[in-house]
């Protein structure tokens, strides 16, 4: 080929650059926000794309907790190490939410969202929670073990998923090398299901921007008016709590915050706009894993963590029972505040598989106090748009959960936290 043909080349044409998940969720949060705004009928209607989402994130984390639980700790080979892993998780976990119920307590004290408030007469709203009732300790520890690993697997009742999979994963270690073939294929559901997980992913943007619009048109911007002092303290309590509290552990265990930042932001904005932890469940252990936090501590304590590390829902009982006595006119003194918030801590555990749960433990709380269910209905008004927060700090302290526990056991990968990069893509788990 002659200079001259070569000149006559057509140059090639410049790499576009590909538009990040994160950035086309946000999009949609944002085009959802002004939906169902400016157009609310719109918005209320479009549920349909925000359940169509949710059915099917809810419908991979069934396979996907059991398959990642099960070769977590069936490659290990040391049934020991994952009981004392739990031990750890659960000592972590207590300490954290007591951490949540006390700042919590602290910022509705100072706020007093509730002086002024006036509360509705008709308790009707509540006749359909008030069937449920939080679980005792024994209930709790009874539900922990599925009668049938099927209908808990349909209910997605994660912890008996996870109860159910850790003895499932002894029984194959036991089994050795009969029981490689069961190993084999657990690794393939998981990647399976981690495939499958990044489909959805791409209906994602919709189903984001739906859950807003419908928030946002079922709402209206009116509660931000009549109840935005309740909102606001709920979220000054939780910026505070995420600020302090696990920036304080982010510190303790070294953890490189800007890295960290980028890999929960995806889950992060889907728990916000869905107000489902469950929706970023598997988003959540992926980037999780390819953080460095090794599959056999993602895969065990983000799900134990959905029923005993709740920070934002802890957080959010600790104001909103305060704000039912101030909204009452019922003044508490510190001890009798402190005596509820050590009911809080500890019915707070048994929530697994009761729909409604923060719902069900505030009024199980308000009923214990003599407090008036009244105050749970304004509550009711507005809870969507705190329900937000709280899930999405959930999620965030969840995430932070799997790096501790990595960082206790010595087997965090910093190098590969190091160098994370949201939008790379790798092909094995």
């Amino acid at each position: 080929m002659t200079e001259t043909e070569t000149s006559q080349q057509p140059a090639a044409a410049p790499k576009r650059r590909k538009i990040s998940l994160t950035t086309k969720i946000m999009i949609g949060l944002v085009v959802g926000l002004v939906v169902g705004w400016i157009k609310p009928s719109w918005g209320v209607n479009s549920f349909f794309l925000r359940d169509i989402f949710l059915n099917l994130i809810k419908s991979v984390i069934s396979p996907l907790i059991f398959s990642t639980i099960v070769v977590g700790i069936a490659s290990e080979g040391d049934i020991k190490r994952v009981g004392r892993m739990g031990v750890k998780a659960l000592i972590y976990f207590e300490i954290v939410t007591t951490f949540a119920l006390f700042i919590g307590l602290g910022v509705v004290n100072f706020t007093k969202p509730g002086i002024g408030v006036t509360l509705s007469k008709s308790t009707a709203e509540l006749s359909q929670i008030a069937q449920n009732h939080p679980k005792t300790l024994i209930e709790t520890i009874v539900h922990i073990f599925p009668s049938n690993i099927f209908d808990a697997m349909a209910k997605g009742d994660v912890l008996q998923i996870v109860a159910f999979s850790i003895l499932f994963a002894a029984a194959v270690m036991a089994m050795k090398e009969r029981g490689r073939p069961i190993l084999q294929w657990c690794e393939s559901l998981a990647h399976v299901m981690f495939k499958f997980t990044e489909f959805i992913m791409n209906f994602a943007p919709i189903g984001v921007g739906a859950a807003m619009a419908h928030t946002i048109g079922h709402q209206g911007p009116g509660v931000l008016i009549n109840l935005g002092k309740l909102i606001g303290s709920l979220y000054l309590a939780l910026i505070i709590f995420v600020v302090v509290v696990l920036g304080a552990v982010a510190i303790i265990i070294r953890l490189p915050i800007k890295q960290f930042l980028m890999a929960i932001r995806e889950p992060f904005t889907i728990a916000f706009a869905t107000t489902s932890s469950e929706s970023a469940l598997p988003k959540a252990m992926e980037m999780m894993e390819r953080f460095g936090v090794p599959n056999r501590i993602v895969s065990f304590v983000m799900p134990t963590g959905y029923s005993f590390n709740l920070d934002g829902t802890t957080l959010y009982l600790a104001v909103a029972s305060i704000f039912v006595a101030q909204a009452a006119g019922i003044h508490f003194t510190l001890g009798q505040q402190l005596a509820m918030m050590f009911t809080l801590m500890i019915t707070s555990k048994g929530v697994a598989a009761v729909p409604r749960a923060s719902m069900v433990i505030l009024l199980a709380t308000c009923a214990s106090f003599g407090l008036p269910a009244a105050g749970v209905v304004v509550i009711l008004g507005v809870d969507e748009l705190m329900d937000m927060a709280r899930t999405s700090v959930n999620v965030l302290g969840n995430c932070l959960a799997t790096v501790v526990i990595a960082r206790w056991e010595g087997v965090f990968d910093d190098e590969l936290a190091k160098q994370f990069r949201p939008d790379s893509i790798e092909e094995a788990l």
